[in-house]
């Protein structure tokens, strides 16, 4: 039997990316021009690692991430180490966020792990065992590229499917506990949703660690009808920016799985206090037990400045610790950080 570790109740977590130091940042633009080596730009990426991990530890977080240093952008990234996708040009997300749009040119490959290399090195500096891997969805790879070679969108995104679930596969032979899909274009084709969730779950299919889907943006209302059929652990949503009102849903469909519960908002530069963080979780323990709620940022925390990053992490930790101390009088302290549905 499979022994899972033990994590406190209410595990606070991340969603995964965390704002790249300033050097850094410098230094891979000093690459691209070609004034530094590529062993010198390896060793700025771990540099980074090693920041993001002691800013975490020092936040108090159960569950880090490495901040997806390596990553540029979250399809991006996918697209450059999958045989069949090539890049055009940048295209505009909103505001001044730009990123290298992918096209798939022919059938869609897996040459070799993508993330073997990032998560051994943070597993090698990592405060904690119980680490969490994000993977972009297959859907909103498929979403987010131009596809100049499958007949159809189902067809490139069930292909993609099969190559994450190598890729996971891969991820829990490293000893991850916690995996993460990223599938922030899910709600925004409502007709696509019924497939859509079936490539999910080929993509996670026979993964025998915790696996949750994070979704940030759209109309969760299209998305809940399915949940249940989503063999997932977990649904990782934005709740703070929401002022909470989607928990509503929860209750409206009848939702009996994890969620991790959103509780300070990435759009906004203003830190919430521990009281506003722990007033938010409170709301959702009137939804669901305690047993069931892990506690995070809405999002990806990459577009704020690291400073506001680090306070809005602080709040999440103490926040969480005023309401864990409330449960401890009722005799909850600890959960396994385990799955919670066969796949």
């Amino acid at each position: 039997m499979k022994n899972y570790p033990e994590v406190p109740i209410l595990p606070t977590t991340v969603i995964g990316s965390y704002p790249r130091p300033k050097w850094l940042k410098e230094t891979i633009q000093l690459a691209k021009m070609g004034k530094i080596s590529k062993a010198d730009l390896e060793e700025a990426f771990n540099d980074a690692v090693v920041d993001v991990m002691r800013d975490h530890q020092l936040a108090g977080i159960d569950i880090p991430t490495d901040g997806e240093m390596r990553r540029d952008e979250m399809v991006e990234f996918f697209a450059e180490n999958l045989k069949g996708f090539t890049f055009y040009g940048f295209v505009r997300v909103w505001g001044d966020a730009y990123y290298r749009k992918p096209s798939v040119v022919s059938k869609i490959e897996y040459k070799k792990p993508m993330l073997e290399n990032e998560v051994r090195f943070a597993q090698s500096v990592s405060y904690t065992s119980n680490l969490k891997v994000t993977i972009t969805g297959p859907y909103t790879i498929a979403d987010w590229s131009f596809n100049e070679y499958y007949k159809t969108k189902e067809d490139l995104v069930f292909d993609l499917a099969k190559i994450i679930n190598q890729e996971l596969r891969n991820l829990v032979k490293m000893g991850i506990p916690f995996v993460q899909v990223d599938e922030p274009a899910l709600p925004t084709h409502e007709e696509e949703i019924p497939w859509a969730v079936q490539a999910i779950n080929e993509a996670i299919k026979g993964i025998d660690v915790k696996v949750g889907l994070h979704i940030c943006y759209g109309d969760y209302a299209k998305v809940m009808p399915f949940a249940e059929e989503m063999k997932v652990d977990q649904l990782a949503l934005e709740f703070k920016n929401r002022d909470f009102k989607d928990l509503n849903l929860l209750k409206k469909f009848g939702y009996t799985k994890e969620i991790g519960l959103g509780v300070v908002d990435v759009h906004s530069s203003e830190v919430e206090s521990p009281e506003e963080v722990a007033k938010g979780i409170k709301k959702a323990l009137q939804v669901l037990e305690p047993e069931k709620i892990y506690v995070n940022p809405d999002c990806g925390l990459k577009r704020l400045s690291r400073r506001v990053a680090y306070q809005k992490l602080v709040s999440v930790v103490e926040g969480t610790k005023m309401v864990r101390e409330e449960l401890k009088k009722k005799g909850l302290s600890t959960i396994q950080l385990k799955p919670i549905v066969n796949r």
